[in-house]
């Protein structure tokens, strides 16, 4: 299987990580972070639930990765995530040394390219807008449905 329709299967579990999110009354934020090919870890926004600023799709992910990994450097591994990354999560990527990251839909107001481009692990390859539609539609619709 090639590189892209890898990026769209493992984006598309994301997706159904932030549906659930969504259920769940939280901003629809979905992870996960594959290695080798393999879902090791699934996240979703937690911040509502747990009251907590940093329970962020990506922190749940890293956290539950470095377990699964028994280590806290995710080397090898690709976070695939619904939104860009903020600052926080990049910050927290960067000192787990993950290998890839791969988002939907960009941040145009908190994403970490726009807060703080450099702050990633130089080695860090990152690809965007995959399934960025969805994503973006999904954030659409919670924040319409909020607002009423």
């Amino acid at each position: 299987m090639n590189d892209i329709l890898n990026d769209v299967y493992f984006m598309k579990q994301a997706l159904s990580e932030a549906e659930k999110a969504f259920d769940e009354g939280e901003v629809p934020v979905g992870a996960v972070i594959v290695c080798m090919r393999r879902i090791i870890a699934r996240a979703h926004n937690l911040t509502e639930t747990l009251n907590d600023v940093t329970a962020h799709a990506e922190m749940q992910a890293i956290t539950a990765a470095a377990s699964v990994l028994g280590g806290k450097y995710l080397k090898e591994c690709t976070l695939y995530v619904t939104v860009e990354p903020c600052s926080m999560c990049a910050g927290a990527l960067a000192w787990a040394q993950i290998s890839r990251i791969v988002y939907g839909a960009g941040d145009e107001k908190r994403g970490y390219s726009i807060v703080a481009p450099a702050i990633l692990h130089p080695k860090t390859q990152v690809s965007s807008g995959i399934l960025a539609e969805e994503a973006q539609g999904l954030m659409r619709r919670f924040f319409a449905v909020k607002r009423m």
